[in-house]
């Protein structure tokens, strides 16, 4: 039996952009990916702590320490930018993986710097 367990945690990254008419996704710093171990196409679990929106999309890597945060397409209307949010990424492991994994959680700056 494998259970799921928080692999990836950016906690509080500030949106920078809201972009409509563009196919779903969330595009994100790469500097930030990397820290969090956080992968392109990944799936990730997204909270709002404005509204109290949460939803699910896949990852676009955007430029390196350019501070993107940016929910595309439909996730779009989900956010303003400003709005604070948390962004999580999940692992499925046997319960003995889970017993010592510690995941990986970064807190972002002003500017969604490291």
């Amino acid at each position: 039996m494998t259970i799921e367990i928080l692999k990836s945690k950016i906690h509080c990254a500030t949106v920078t952009e809201a972009n409509l008419h563009y196919m779903g996704s969330i595009t994100i710093d790469e500097a930030l990916m990397e820290a969090a171990g956080l992968f392109a196409g990944e799936r990730v679990h997204i909270v709002n702590n404005n509204n109290g929106e949460r939803f699910d999309t896949y990852i676009i890597t955007g430029p390196r320490n350019s501070g993107c945060i940016c929910l595309n397409g439909a996730a779009a209307r989900k956010v303003q930018v400003g709005d604070t949010v948390i962004i999580m990424a999940y692992a499925h492991m046997t319960m003995d993986e889970a017993a010592s994994f510690k995941p990986k959680i970064i807190f972002p700056r002003e500017g969604n710097r490291l």
